[in-house]
């Protein structure tokens, strides 16, 4: 599949990286084309041994990976790639297909996924919709593309939203969870580089435990949690100061920006 990525940041760099590896992608024919950044641009091409944009060209995969607020403006440039078969993957968070379809004009097969950086290592959570020109053959491909680089579920577009603030925004409240973890640790007497080495170990381990026991998160907490010990203590503490309504503030904030931040798109595309 001639596959052209429209934009060259972290996510399409994580989805590029990993569906290479798995195959799925040739770097023969990967095409990638970014709005402003040459140098980074040119990093890229470098690393995969990836084409520039043929600016003659059609493309049967055109992915979007700019950044949300880029697509109005991107879009006029990516009219002349498309053709009648091109199937569009947007990975753009808070644009849906029918905002794509009617700023690009086109009245084809369109698939919005929302994946995660953690692409980059086959371990992306992905949820993946699609529109109704899809043929077999190109939800299948758009599948295997996503599977490539971890897991991926297909859903209806309206849940993409609340999965952009979970899985997608995801892996960064885990990376904040690590940072708080470490500075609490050095702030109380641990070495710096012993504190990271034990709090990342700590995440991979859980995480294991999480994918591979067959045990629900509660009955592991549960499972370590002893009357009168350390973690009853340690978890006292995050309920007495509200963790849990915290995170549930989090994901619903994140949410509703995805929310917001596609009517924005969809209002200043009107009024231009």
């Amino acid at each position: 599949m001639k596959t052209l990525f429209i934009g060259a940041g972290s996510m399409a760099h994580a989805l590029m990286s990993g569906a290479l590896k798995a195959g799925v992608l040739n770097n023969e024919e990967v095409y990638v084309t970014n709005r402003a950044n040459q140098e980074r641009l040119n990093e890229i091409m470098h690393e995969f041994c990836i084409r520039k944009v043929n600016r003659a060209s059609r493309y049967d995969v055109i992915i979007l990976a700019m950044k949300p607020k880029d697509f109005h403006e991107a879009a006029d440039s990516v009219r002349p790639y498309l053709s009648g078969n091109t199937l569009i993957i947007s990975v753009l968070a808070g644009i849906t297909m029918e905002h794509i379809s009617d700023r690009l004009d086109f009245k084809g097969a369109i698939a919005r996924a929302m994946p995660n950086t953690s692409a980059a290592m086959g371990k992306s959570a992905t949820a993946v919709a699609f529109n109704q020109y899809l043929s077999p053959s190109q939800k299948e491909w758009t599948k295997t593309l996503f599977q490539s680089v971890g897991i991926a579920a297909e859903v209806e577009e309206e849940k993409l939203d609340l999965i952009t603030a979970l899985s997608g925004s995801g892996p960064a409240y885990i990376y904040y969870v690590a940072e708080i973890l470490k500075h609490a640790a050095v702030e109380l007497g641990l070495e710096e580089g012993l504190a990271e080495s034990l709090v990342t170990q700590t995440i991979a381990g859980a995480s294991a435990m999480l994918s591979e026991s067959g045990l629900e998160a509660r009955e592991l907490r549960r499972n370590v949690t002893s009357a009168g010990g350390t973690t009853e203590a340690g978890i006292a503490a995050l309920e007495d100061h509200q963790v849990r309504d915290a995170f549930f503030k989090c994901i619903s904030s994140a949410n509703n920006r995805s929310q917001t931040l596609g009517h924005e798109l969809k209002e200043n595309s009107l009024k231009k």
